[in-house]
This record gives C-alpha cells, sequence and structure tokens, in this order.
C-alpha cells in the first residue's frame, strides 16, 4: 500500500506535517518504537509509530530520524499524546532528510493503525504472490545468459502486458521488448533520461514517474553490480551518469509491492548485460590507456605506431589498413572536487560518441577511452579516406556530438557538475597523434571558457581564444606579452633581425617553411635560423602547438 492510503482513512486519525511529495512510498510494514535507536529492527519501507518519549530535547530528533531515513523507513507517525503536539524540531529533520511524517491524533491507538496496515499488506501480498514467483522464476531462467535484455523486456510484455525499454543515460535507446511494438521516438528517450536524471539528482526515490503527451511512464534506475559498482557509494553523483535506465509505459504509483519486487528484479538481470558489456570494453580501455602513455612520455614515434597497428584491428575487424584518428577529450567537474570525475567522463565519452541513430548495447565497440584523474581520452579510428579526400575534413564534429544529449546531460549534471569536451583534427600518422592530444585539450578549454553545463568545441574553434582576450586584465596582458616578445624585440632593436615579424608570417602560414620562406623572401635555410634564434631566445618550441598559441596570443595582445 501508499502512505498516499492512510490519509485517505478518516479512522486513523493521520495528519500530514510535511512530505508531501513522497506519498507515493510504498508501505511494507509497520512497527512501534520509543527506542532512541531502532535501526536495527528495521529492513526498510516500515511506517514508524513512535509516541516520543525518545525525545528529551530538540537535539535528540536530527539523529533519530537520521536513523530511520538510512534504514529506509517508508515514513514516521508521531502520536500527540505525549506532548500535546509534534515539535517543530522533529517537523525540521524531517524536512531535511525528506521524510513524510504524520501527526496522530491522541485519540486513536497505534494498534488501531498497526492492524490497518499489516490487513492491508497481507492481502495485497497473498492476491499476486504464486504468480510473482512463478514469474522471478522464468526470468532468472531466461536472462541476458540467453539472448539479452531483449528476453527479458520480452517476458515483461508476454507476461504482466508491458511495453519497456532499456535507455542509456544520454537517451539512447540500448533495447526493448518485440511486444513493445514501434520504436520509442528519439526525443520521447532524451526526455525519458532528462526527467529521471533530475530526479535522482533531486533525491526522489525511484521509480520516477513522467507523463509526456498524456501517456504515463515510470523509469527504474539499472545500476552496476560488478566490479566497476562503487560499493556503498553515498553519492549519486558517481553513477547517476554512468547507470542505464528502464523505461515502463505504466504508472507504478498505483502498483502492488509484488510488481515492484517484479520489475527490481528485472533490472538486476539488465545489469548483469550491462557489466558483461563493461566486462567487453576493458581490452579497449586497455588500449587507450597504453596509446595514451605512449604519446605523454614521448616515445618514439615508431613505437606508437606498432600499437596503433595493434589497436586498429581490435577497433575495426576486418580493416586491412591502419585508419586515421581523432582524439577527444573530455572533463567532468564537481564543485567541491572531492568526487574524482575521470571514470564518470569515460562512460559519457563511450554514449556520446556512438551514432545517435545507432541502438543496441554494442555499438561502441570501436571507441577506446581512457581515463586519468578528472580527464577521459578518447583514440576515435576513422576509416581510411582516399586520395583525393582530405582526412581533417570527415569525422567527428564538436557541436554535433552534443545536439541529442545535451538536455539529459544537464539534468544529470544539475547545478553542481559541468561536461567539457574538446575535440581534434584527424591524423593520419602517429607523428600526429602527440599534436592531436594537444589540440584536443585546447579545444576543451575553449568549450571551458563558455557558459553552460555541458558545452563542446573543435579544432576549429582554436581561433575562438581571441573572443577571450578581452576580458584579460590589463596587467596580466602586458606581463605574458613582455615574458614572451620583449627579448625579441630587444634583439630586434640591437640586430635589426625582423624576430617579430618572421614569428608572424610563420604562424600566419601555419608552420609551413617553404610558403613563410617565401613569403618573407628569405631562403629556407635562414628562416630556420631566424626560427632557432626566436626559440632560443624564449625558451619556447614552436613544433609544440601550445606554444605556437602561446606565440599567437602574445602577438594579438600587443
Amino acid at each position: 500500500m501508499r502512505l498516499r492510503a492512510l490519509l485517505d482513512t478518516d479512522a486513523l486519525g493521520l495528519r500530514l506535517l510535511g512530505g508531501e511529495d513522497e506519498l507515493d512510498r510504498t508501505v511494507r510494514g509497520v512497527m512501534t518504537t520509543d527506542l532512541r535507536d531502532p535501526s536495527r529492527y528495521l529492513s526498510g519501507g516500515e511506517l514508524v509509530l513512535t509516541g516520543l518519549a525518545w525525545r528529551r530535547d530538540a537535539a535528540d530528533s536530527e539523529p533519530f530520524v537520521r536513523l530511520l531515513s538510512g534504514a529506509g523507513v517508508a515514513g514516521l507517525a508521531a502520536g500527540e499524546a505525549e506532548l500535546g503536539a509534534v515539535p517543530d524540531d522533529l517537523v525540521a529533520a524531517c524536512a531535511r532528510h525528506r521524510l513524510p511524517l504524520f501527526a496522530v491524533n491522541e485519540s486513536v491507538a497505534f494498534a488501531t493503525i498497526t492492524e490497518h496496515v499489516v490487513r492491508q499488506v497481507s492481502g495485497e501480498r497473498a492476491g499476486d504472490l504464486a504468480a510473482v514467483v512463478d514469474r522471478h522464476r522464468r526470468l532468472m531462467t531466461s536472462g541476458p545468459a540467453g539472448g539479452g535484455p531483449d528476453v527479458v523486456l520480452d517476458l515483461l510484455g508476454s507476461d504482466l502486458d508491458l511495453r519497456a525499454w532499456v535507455l542509456s543515460p544520454a537517451g539512447r535507446a540500448i533495447a526493448g521488448s518485440t511486444a513493445s511494438g514501434p520504436d520509442l521516438p528519439a526525443e520521447v528517450c532524451v526526455r525519458l533520461a532528462a526527467e529521471h536524471l533530475a530526479a535522482a539528482r533531486a533525491g526522489r526515490r525511484a521509480p520516477h514517474r513522467v507523463t509526456i503527451d498524456a501517456t504515463a511512464y515510470s523509469v527504474f534506475p539499472i545500476g552496476s553490480g560488478g566490479r566497476n559498482a562503487v560499493p556503498g557509494a553515498r553519492d549519486v553523483r558517481e553513477s547517476v551518469l554512468s547507470d542505464w535506465l528502464l523505461a515502463v509505459e505504466a504508472d507504478a504509483g498505483d502498483w502492488p509491492e509484488e510488481r515492484l519486487d517484479l520489475l527490481q528484479g528485472v533490472t538486476q538481470l539488465i545489469s548483469v548485460e550491462r557489466d558483461r558489456r563493461d566486462a567487453a570494453r576493458t581490452v579497449r580501455r586497455r588500449l587507450a590507456q597504453e596509446v595514451l602513455e605512449l604519446v605523454q612520455t614521448g616515445a618514439a614515434p615508431a613505437e606508437i605506431a606498432a600499437r596503433l597497428r595493434v589497436t586498429a584491428p581490435v577497433l575495426l575487424p576486418g580493416l586491412g589498413a591502419a585508419p586515421h584518428w581523432q582524439v577527444v577529450v573530455a572533463r567532468v567537474e564537481w564543485q567541491g572536487g572531492e568526487i574524482e570525475g575521470g571514470p564518470v567522463a569515460q562512460s559519457l565519452l563511450e554514449e556520446i560518441l556512438v551514432d545517435p541513430l545507432s541502438s543496441g548495447s554494442e555499438p561502441s565497440d570501436r571507441i577506446a577511452v581512457a581515463h586519468t584523474g578528472d580527464e577521459a581520452v578518447a583514440l576515435v579510428p576513422l576509416p581510411a579516406v582516399s586520395a583525393e579526400h582530405d582526412g581533417s575534413e570527415q569525422g567527428l564534429i564538436a557541436d554535433s556530438l552534443l545536439a541529442t544529449v545535451r538536455e539529459p546531460l544537464a539534468a544529470g549534471l544539475a547545478d553542481d557538475g559541468r561536461l567539457t569536451i574538446g575535440v581534434s583534427a584527424a591524423v593520419h600518422s602517429a607523428e600526429g597523434l602527440r599534436g592531436a592530444l594537444e589540440e584536443a585539450r585546447h579545444a576543451r578549454r575553449v568549450a571551458a571558457a563558455r557558459t553552460g553545463r555541458v558545452c563542446a568545441a573543435g579544432h576549429q574553434e582554436l581561433a575562438s581564444h581571441v573572443l577571450l582576450l578581452p576580458f584579460v586584465p590589463d596587467d596580466v596582458r602586458r606581463a605574458f606579452t613582455a615574458r614572451l616578445l620583449d627579448p625579441l624585440r630587444e634583439y630586434d632593436r640591437k640586430h635589426r633581425a625582423e624576430l617579430i615579424p618572421t614569428l608572424e608570417a610563420f604562424l600566419d602560414c601555419d608552420g609551413s617553411w617553404t610558403r613563410c620562406a617565401a613569403r618573407l623572401h628569405l631562403h629556407v635555410n635562414t628562416l630556420r635560423y631566424r626560427v632557432g634564434r626566436i626559440e632560443q631566445l624564449t625558451n619556447r618550441d614552436l613544433a609544440r602547438l601550445e606554444d605556437k598559441l602561446d606565440f599567437f596570443l602574445a602577438l594579438r595582445m600587443s
């Protein structure tokens, strides 16, 4: 039965003092106590009745309510006979912990309430118990090992006439039963995911009910029960953006407890499929981590190329030659910094980089994502292009990555999280991979400079750094340009070497030696001498994207 039903029974003499939004909680039993700590006798779902004898002063309410909330009780009913009225400190404590609180009129005995609850709960359980046992047996013998989540959803359709779908946190359809009929429209999937994530971040208990175009849905979280799960995780932010969802076309608000238990069993079965998928990703994640470590430690291009040759067939089976590659960098940052964002960013990239039109649990096989700290790095293979096409014209576009996922992800990040993504251009060889990584990281910093919870930027937008220059304080601008350009200006003043004009031309020509030499009417060797002198005087390397960008900004700010 539901807490709400208790208020509809006048004979119980209950008056609601707080927790109106939580009245759809299921009552599984009843317990009367005046112990200061009754938690060891609670199993969850009880309506707790108390005469308040445990309360000596206002400070006792908070720990008592915290224990009840931690035990998962459905609600608290406090008698008015002892103190004449329910104390304000108890009302406030229940509000903080989102625990529904009722006042029991002094004329009503706790035994009356207990008898009513026991009679209702027992009757509901007896009516459907045999059928539930049989359904559990069939589900357990026909789970993911027999065909994935679709088999479980088919049983929901055939046995309970429920249309159901498994969705990713970004709103992508992963599975659906054959009885579910036409696929859910993409916009409905996205809306369901967004509403679920918003409810989870607000601390509301699942299932979360959503109405779209007069159709009611109930959404259940599907966590991970395997080695990737966080044992005893207390913070929803550690999993809310990586858990799958089970969306059922029904209003679970008036379901009996047995049916809710059955759906919880379904989510556990589907979590086995999710764990299997995560296990399959282990190889790809390890390959990405190895390539990333080689690139960041400055390994020889031949060593990186050898690792890429191993990686390519795993990500693109049957591919004859190594493809082009793109690098995507993502960071998830939470206010306070106490939660590591790297694992969440890794899961999100593995989801975001999937073709939004694809379905099923395996379309991420072509994506390898590593993570470290708050950052995740994806190595994305691209099919080899023909000679008349430039690889830089193909591949991932930053803006399109977030087109369909921005709404649900923003809901999951709420007011204290942020996701920023940077995308590199395509590179054709191992030599270009380090530059692609730096390029993606710079693009992510461009995204981080923008407003919004979910932002992305591509390599084409690196020039947008210029948009930030007016906001840089004058003293910072002067110090930055002086540190980079004053040694060159001083050298030009003494030797008339024209290092500043040479630097400007070299950057304008995108580092091309021949084009720059032709523009300046110099021999290439003379140009190389000047660039070498610039690097010597500034202790910078014009072969590095980061140093090129610093010079570019310094020239623009000077």
